[in-house]
């Protein structure tokens, strides 16, 4: 019988393989249910924190609405019983949001920390959505279904991939909401440079960069302008077509002598125009029409204080209010089987923990809203040119929770301001660090001064990013020149190179 090999080689795989007890530390965060939901109800939006409160009170009995939000056909017995349960309920529930937000100072200081972890659950469920995760198999086939893409979606998607400057982001967001389904802009661009407090023509650089998206057409002022637009991405807006699409009014009157005299054109060139025309599409927006548009519905209120700052308050009429029926809970557990007690334990586990999540979201929405106001007010003051540089971490430790919550709560949540409505995180912004060690500047106002220096330069004295950058030291600003291009490039502003043979050849053709 041939001896087992004894090699070291062998000798060491075989001591590898041995068993052996060892005793290991390490830390983990567990997430309980309860845990859980809170996290979710803080990242949720008004709508739907309303629609998944809808369904706890459709599914635990001790839930209940508050006096305040019972409908207009309820019986005066029934607000009287519910008026009389809420009084009862007051000192045993955890704090609610109160009806009427009080106005927050800049200061405030009161602000309560993030509500702590609860023991783990003993109740079975943990998803959020009523009828998810059941034992039966009891599945909501709708909720798998993906929502269908809307125009404002589909042309905001398209923005954040077109430019990284938060200020023109900001305009160009402004301009999306005011574009009709048909994919028409609204609004008169006076009226939105009022708004944002930007000049008339850095919003019309914004809306051009808008009318390049998809589909073509997109973001006209009117039907002149949309076919326009479509014409110029085929490569067919010459002075003829153009001097057609100037007068559709001929088109509409069948005037063709007039048009043949306007466009200096023929019959069969005529025709064939005309046709062209035809096949393009006056409303661009209707292809992602079928989608019910829902209205923007603020999450805060921010008014002018006063003492010359901001009021920050919460929109309280978009917050369900829910109570705990205390009443009903001893009345039925007296008498209840085990079994069924233990239900009413979980029932009553579950709804305390429900409003304590409700309270703490929107105290902390609050918090960090109040100090996003303190930190963007020369924005509400002066406008989007005064945007500074914010980040995540900023507000989280001015408010003393984590940048995850900040993150969380700035998502879905809008700010109604006096100019206009804003999501949380536009007021977000980068930093460029000072030359003179001093105050940062914000990316946004960076490049604000990149597009103010080219837009001045003449064609005998055209920038190179290298001059930029000594020009921009000299105002304080510490950048690099590989910055600036990248700014410059985001910006779609061509090199120093192109941007003097045109405007030499500009001179020429003038002359």
């Amino acid at each position: 019988m041939q001896e087992p090999d004894q090699s070291p080689c062998a000798k060491s795989f075989f001591m590898a393989l041995t068993q052996r007890l060892e005793f290991r530390q390490s830390q983990a965060l567990v997430m309980t249910p309860q845990l859980m939901q809170a996290i979710k109800l803080l990242q949720l939006s008004n709508l739907d924190l309303t629609a998944y409160v809808e369904g706890e009170l459709e599914r635990n009995p001790l839930l209940e609405r508050s006096a305040d939000t019972a409908g207009d056909g309820e019986s005066a017995s029934e607000r009287g019983n519910a008026e009389r349960r809420e009084r009862e309920v007051e000192a045993e529930a955890p704090d609610s949001v109160p009806e009427r937000a009080p106005q927050i100072e800049r200061e405030s200081d009161d602000a309560e920390r993030e509500a702590p972890e609860l023991p783990p659950s003993q109740f079975g469920y943990s998803d959020l959505a009523p009828g998810a995760g059941r034992a039966d198999g009891d599945y909501n086939l709708e909720a798998f279904v993906s929502a269908e893409r809307t125009l404002a979606d589909h042309l905001s998607q398209q923005l954040a991939l077109a430019t990284s400057d938060s200020i023109r982001r900001m305009i160009g967001q402004f301009l999306i909401d005011s574009v009709d389904e048909a994919g028409y802009l609204t609004t008169d661009l006076s009226f939105v440079a009022e708004k944002l407090g930007a000049p008339v023509a850095q919003i019309e650089q914004v809306l051009s960069l808008l009318q390049q998206f998809d589909p073509p057409g997109i973001c006209a002022r009117n039907l002149k302008e949309c076919l326009a637009i479509q014409l110029r991405e085929c490569d067919r807006y010459d002075p003829a077509m153009q001097a057609l699409v100037e007068r559709l009014d001929l088109v509409a009157r069948r005037d063709f002598q007039a048009l043949r005299r306007i466009c200096g054109i023929g019959d069969e060139d005529l025709v064939e125009m005309i046709a062209e025309i035809r096949r393009l599409n006056p409303k661009p927006g209707l292809a992602f029409g079928s989608t019910l548009v829902q209205p923007i519905v603020p999450d805060v209120f921010v008014r002018p204080a006063p003492d010359g700052g901001f009021a920050v308050e919460l929109n309280t009429e978009t917050l369900p209010k829910v109570l705990v029926n205390q009443r009903y809970y001893t009345s039925i557990s007296k008498n209840a089987k085990a079994q069924d007690k233990s239900y009413l334990s979980e029932c009553m586990q579950s709804a305390t923990w429900l409003v304590r999540a409700l309270d703490q979201r929107a105290r902390t929405i609050l918090k960090v809203s109040t100090e996003i106001v303190r930190q963007q007010d020369a924005f509400f003051a002066q406008g989007v040119q005064h945007l500074r540089p914010l980040n995540l971490k900023t507000v989280a430790d001015a408010t003393g929770v984590h940048e995850s919550t900040v993150s969380r709560v700035t998502a879905n949540k809008y700010m109604a301001t006096a100019r206009g409505i804003f999501e949380l995180k536009y007021f977000f912004t980068a930093a460029i660090a000072a030359s003179d060690g001093g105050e940062s500047h914000s990316a946004e106002a960076v490049r604000h001064r990149i597009r103010q220096l080219i837009e001045d330069e003449n064609a005998e004295s055209v920038l190179s990013d290298d001059t930029i950058v000594e020009r921009l030291r000299e105002a304080g600003v510490d950048i690099a020149r590989r910055t600036v291009a990248k700014y410059r490039d985001a910006m779609r502003i061509p090199s120093s190179v192109q941007r003097r043979r045109e405007k030499l050849s500009a001179l020429r053709i003038a002359s």
